[in-house]
C-alpha cells in the first residue's frame, strides 16, 4: 500500500467546517408524503414519462426513460399514486418536467428489483446494462450518465480507474460517512467498474484529513489485485477529476479533453458505492446520502434520502431551522448553487444542503482589482482569472476565449483568495456559458 501523499499545483485551504457532521452516522430518512421526481436529473436527454396521472407505482419501478444514449432512466422512490406530471423548479435553477407521487406509506417494492448475482458471473456488457438500467449518473454533482463514461471508444482504452473519495468541498461529509459505513459496497462497486472498463489498476483516493476512512478501506481492500487506497494532501479542489488524475498518475488531461484521453476514468465514491448496492440488491438509484448542515440547521445530519424529497423536508428531519436562514445552498459553499426556495427536490447529484445564517451569508463589498496575481497562483487549471473576468465584464467573449475561459472548472478558488473580494468565478462562468453557446450554434 502506498504511503506517498499526492497533491497538485495551485488550490486553496478554506476551513474544512466538517465538524458538524463528520462524526454523525448516516441516518435513514423517513419517506415523505410527497416526492417530486424530475425527469431530467442528469446531463443529456430528458426522460419521457412511462406513467400517467392516477397510476399506482412501486419502489424501484421505472417511471421515466429516454431512447437517447446520453441519458438514464428515473425510478419511483416510494410506492403510491402519481398525482401530477408538471414542471417544477430543480436545484440547478431550471424548471423541468417532474412526476409527483403521493406515498401510500407501504414502501412496496417493484417485482423488477432483484439481486444481480455474483460479480464474477457478470460480463462487461452485463455490468454496463445493469448500471444504465439502474439510472446511474455521477453522484458527486456532475450527474454525467455513468454507462456513457464507462463506454469509451475502442481507440481510447482505459488502464486506470480513480475512485474519488476526496470530498474536498467544505461542510460536506456524505462521502466520508459512506466510506466509513459502507466500505464493502465501495469495494464491490470498484471491482465492477474496473471489470467493465477492463482497467488494470484502480486507486481509491482519499484526503489525509479522513484517516479513519483510509484505514477502514485499506482493511477492506486488503490484497485485492490491482486495487490500491492512496492518500491525498487535503487541499481544495483536490476532488476535481483532472487534478486527481494529475496528482496520482502524473498524467495531464489536455485542454478541452476528457480523462479518457490519458486512459483514465474517475468516478465519485458515492456513485461507486451505489453501483455496489445495485449489484447486491437490484435496487436502482432511488436514494442517496445527503449532508444537511450549516449554522442555521438545528441538528445537522447525514441523511439517506429518497430521490424527490424536498429540501424543506430534509431540513425538517434535522429539527428545522435554528434561526432565519440567510442562504440555502445545494452542495457546498465553493461550488454549490444558492436556492431561492426550499421547495426543490433532492436529485441524484445533491451531495449536500447547506443552510447558512444571515451573518455568514453576507456577501462582502468588492473593490477594484489590484493586479496582485493571487488568483493566478491559486488557479489549479493554470488560468489567469482576473483577465478572463475582465473580458467577461466588458462582454468581450472572444478575448475570454483566447484566455481559455472554457477550461475553468468553476471551483471558486480565485474568488476565495481575491483580496478585493471580486466575484471572479461568477464572471468567468458567464463568459464560459456564452462561449459554449456560441460554439453549439456554430455547429
Amino acid at each position: 500500500m502506498s504511503t506517498k501523499l499526492f497533491t497538485f499545483k495551485g488550490g486553496v485551504h478554506p476551513p474544512h467546517s466538517k465538524s458538524l457532521t463528520q462524526n454523525v452516522p448516516i441516518e435513514e430518512a423517513p419517506a415523505p408524503d410527497i416526492v417530486v421526481i424530475p425527469l431530467s436529473q442528469h446531463i443529456g436527454a430528458p426522460c419521457d414519462p412511462l406513467v400517467a396521472v392516477g397510476d399506482t407505482v412501486k419502489v424501484g419501478q421505472k417511471i421515466g426513460e429516454s431512447k437517447a444514449f446520453v441519458s438514464v432512466p428515473v425510478h419511483a422512490s416510494v410506492s403510491g399514486t402519481v398525482k401530477k406530471i408538471e414542471q417544477r423548479q430543480v436545484p440547478g435553477g431550471a424548471k423541468v418536467n417532474c412526476i409527483i407521487i403521493e406515498s401510500d406509506g407501504k414502501y412496496e417494492v417493484h417485482e423488477s428489483v432483484q439481486p444481480k448475482g455474483k460479480l464474477e458471473d457478470l460480463s462487461k456488457e452485463d455490468i454496463l446494462s445493469i448500471i444504465k438500467e439502474a439510472g446511474m449518473a455521477g453522484m458527486g454533482g456532475a450527474t454525467f450518465p455513468t454507462h456513457v463514461k464507462l463506454s469509451p471508444p475502442p481507440d481510447k482504452p482505459i488502464d486506470t480507474l480513480l475512485v474519488n473519495g476526496s470530498e474536498c468541498e467544505p461542510y460536506l461529509t456524505a462521502d466520508h460517512r459512506i466510506m466509513l459505513e459502507k466500505p464493502e459496497m465501495v469495494l464491490l462497486g470498484t471491482k465492477a467498474i474496473k471489470k467493465a472498463l477492463g482497467a488494470d489498476k484502480a486507486y481509491i483516493c482519499i484526503e489525509d484529513n479522513k484517516p479513519d476512512a483510509i484505514e477502514i478501506l485499506k482493511k477492506v481492500v486488503g490484497n485485492e489485485e490491482g486495487i490500491e487506497v492512496v492518500s491525498m494532501i487535503a487541499k481544495y479542489p483536490q476532488g476535481d477529476e483532472k487534478r486527481l488524475i494529475n496528482a496520482v498518475t502524473g498524467r495531464v488531461v489536455p485542454s478541452g479533453g476528457l480523462p479518457m484521453e490519458v486512459a483514465c476514468v474517475v468516478e465519485n465514491v458515492g456513485t461507486v458505492a451505489t453501483i455496489g448496492n445495485v449489484i447486491k440488491t437490484g435496487m436502482p438509484c432511488i436514494q442517496r446520502v445527503v449532508t444537511v448542515t450549516g449554522s442555521a440547521v438545528e441538528n445537522p445530519k447525514n441523511l439517506y434520502v429518497r430521490i424527490g424529497t424536498l429540501f424543506k423536508d430534509c431540513i425538517e428531519m434535522c429539527g428545522g431551522y435554528k434561526e432565519e436562514p440567510g442562504k440555502i445552498i445545494s452542495g457546498g459553499p465553493m461550488m454549490g448553487i444558492a436556492q431561492y426556495t426550499d421547495e426543490v427536490p433532492v436529485i441524484k447529484g445533491t451531495s449536500g444542503i447547506l443552510v447558512l445564517n444571515k451573518k455568514e451569508a453576507n456577501v462582502p463589498e468588492h473593490s477594484n482589482c489590484i493586479l496582485c496575481g493571487k488568483c493566478v497562483e491559486a488557479c489549479p487549471v493554470y488560468l489567469m482569472p482576473y483577465k478572463i473576468a475582465r473580458f467577461s465584464l466588458l462582454r468581450n467573449f472572444d478575448g475570454a476565449d483566447e484566455y481559455h475561459a472554457t477550461d475553468c472548472i468553476e471551483c471558486g478558488a480565485c474568488s476565495y483568495v481575491c483580496p478585493a473580494k471580486r466575484p471572479l468565478k461568477e464572471s468567468i462562468s458567464v463568459a464560459k456559458k456564452e462561449i459554449l453557446t456560441r460554439r453549439k450554434k456554430a455547429k
